[in-house]
């Protein structure tokens, strides 16, 4: 071993056998201490890979869930905890953790809100037995091929966010609005334990705003969730083709719909103040008298059928409804509370037998909920403001227009012709028609 040593160091230190053989000890330790640096960097690159994958091999996805496009993993990172990874020290940043069925579309939604400063995919809260008999790497998790056999982590994407540009609060109010928050281990098609919801907090301070808009979100809902709430345990980075995935690969597979990736931007775009339920007539006066009206005053104001259908869920026939086959220029409001939910320039001719429309005026309108009734899982449409039911939305709208038909009951709703805007108290949507 001396002698080996004794050759390393000859070619470091440049001098002959004999000279080296004279060198102090703290000479052989340094050639001691590069030996076991190569060889640790060669192990660690060994890593960087699945085991039993050998570089360029294609990974496998299970069926039914990653469709039409194969990915290899030539560049695929270590995996290694978030927490390990270098972060910019920006004043104000926060993190939380959601899991929300698979991660790709999850990210990609996200990613568009600003106040969002990074996301990174990755397995949460998972058991330590996946391990199972492999040897421990250290700050190596699972791979994506353990977690879809059941290593029991969640499809989780971390999301860093400056809270003075955007709260915990409203990126949950956005979380909910993309999940099926009564479903078990499921989200969309993808079915099992990686595709379970949760918001894991890395935080304590972080808990009260949580639960507060968890609750807010239930009482909406009207029935209790399956979303976990609990404190981080680990977090693994996922491999690198996960990173983004969606950005990527335009086309791939995603469970969230293509409309709601353009949230942040239509606001933008649109820019209109929603006036309050209830306060588009002039004064507070007016606003204190329909907070103050009674279930019998608003029934007589809006009719029988359209109580029935607003505040008992009912549905009224297939071709009945007074704006079916309507398609005049301007608003549609909820007819209880006069909340803007609807323009007619994003209404079309379905030939469901219902108003349907593409998008609402304001993603914020709108509340969607799990419908088990009549034997069918559905997602019912309600009013934000009044709480009003409105019908169903579906996924088999127009592709070019986000995939979505907002399926809606004509008694759910009241006409507000474009020329009457400003004396209806809606003067500020004008511009919804004048930027077409």
């Amino acid at each position: 071993m001396l002698s080996v040593l004794c050759q390393v160091s000859e070619k470091v230190m440049g001098v002959g056998r004999m000279e080296a053989r004279k060198k102090k000890c703290t000479e052989v330790v340094f050639a001691v201490l590069l030996l076991l640096l190569l060889q640790i960097a060669g192990c660690g690159m060994e890593a960087s890979l699945p085991i039993d994958q050998k570089e360029g091999e294609e990974t496998p996805h299970p069926s039914g869930r990653r469709q039409g496009t194969e990915q290899t993993v030539k560049d695929t990172e270590a995996y290694v905890e978030f927490s390990s990874v270098e972060t910019e020290d920006i004043r104000g940043m926060k993190t939380i953790y959601l899991a929300g069925g698979c991660f790709w579309g999850t990210q990609k939604f996200f990613d568009q809100f600003d106040g969002v400063i990074r996301t990174e995919v990755g397995y949460a809260n998972g058991p330590d037995s996946w391990r199972r008999s492999l040897p421990l790497i250290d700050g190596r998790g699972p791979t994506y091929e353990e977690v879809c056999d059941n290593s029991g982590h969640a499809e989780t994407v971390r999301i860093d966010y400056d809270e003075s540009r955007i709260s915990l609060t409203k990126l949950l109010e956005y979380y909910f609005m993309v999940i099926d928050p009564v479903s078990v281990n499921r989200q969309g098609n993808d079915i099992g334990v990686q595709y379970r919801t949760g918001i894991y907090y890395a935080e304590e301070d972080q808990l009260p705003e949580i639960q507060a808009e968890y609750e807010r979100q239930e009482q909406k809902a009207g029935t209790k969730f399956a979303v976990e709430v609990k404190p981080l345990e680990n977090f693994y980075t996922a491999e690198e083709y996960h990173q983004k995935y969606l950005d990527k690969n335009p086309g791939g597979y995603c469970h969230i719909p293509a409309a709601m990736f353009r949230l942040q931007e239509e606001a933008e775009e649109i820019e209109v103040e929603t006036p309050p339920p209830y306060g588009r007539r002039q004064g507070t006066e007016a606003l204190s008298e329909r907070e103050m009206e009674s279930p019998e005053r608003i029934r007589e104001r809006i009719g029988d059928l359209a109580w029935d259908v607003t505040q008992n869920g009912a549905t009224e026939r297939a071709f009945t409804g007074e704006y079916d086959e309507f398609f005049e220029k301007g608003i549609y409001v909820d007819v209880v509370s006069g909340e803007v939910l609807f323009s007619s320039e994003d209404k079309y001719d379905s030939g469901c037998g219902w108003p349907a429309f593409t998008k609402p005026v304001s993603e914020d309108s709108l509340v969607w909920v799990t419908d088990t009734s009549h034997g069918m899982l559905r997602t019912e449409v309600r009013s934000s403001g009044a709480n009003s039911h409105l019908g169903h939305v579906f996924e088999d709208g127009p592709v070019e227009e986000g995939g979505l038909r907002y399926c809606i009951n004509s008694a759910a709703l009241k006409f507000i012709p474009y020329d009457d805007l400003e004396k209806e108290g809606y003067g500020a949507y004008r511009r919804l028609f004048e930027e077409q």
